[in-house]
């Protein structure tokens, strides 16, 4: 018996784990780490409000409910995209 080929992935993002420490996208053929750390407007955020997340033009994340805007570049290559969040 064979199975038949699974579909085409019709989600361009798709948030996979939600952890203590952070959380995992996959977007396209790529995984990506946020750590809280680095990325602390997700710390307190919702599980609702993380998975609610939009890929616009291909390369821009958008967390709507969080008002939160990241490019894939700046996850890809972080020592391009210094400034970070001081929380003052």
């Amino acid at each position: 018996m064979t199975s038949s080929q699974l579909g085409k992935n019709t989600s361009a993002v798709e948030v996979t784990n939600v952890s203590a420490h952070g959380l995992w996208l996959f977007v396209g053929e790529r995984e990506y780490f946020l750590s809280y750390e680095k990325f602390p407007w997700f710390k307190e955020a919702r599980i609702g409000e993380i998975l609610d997340v939009e890929l616009l033009h291909g390369f821009h994340l958008h967390w709507p409910k969080l008002d939160v805007d990241l490019e894939i570049a700046s996850l890809e290559n972080p020592d391009q995209y210094p400034l970070t969040y001081s929380g003052k």
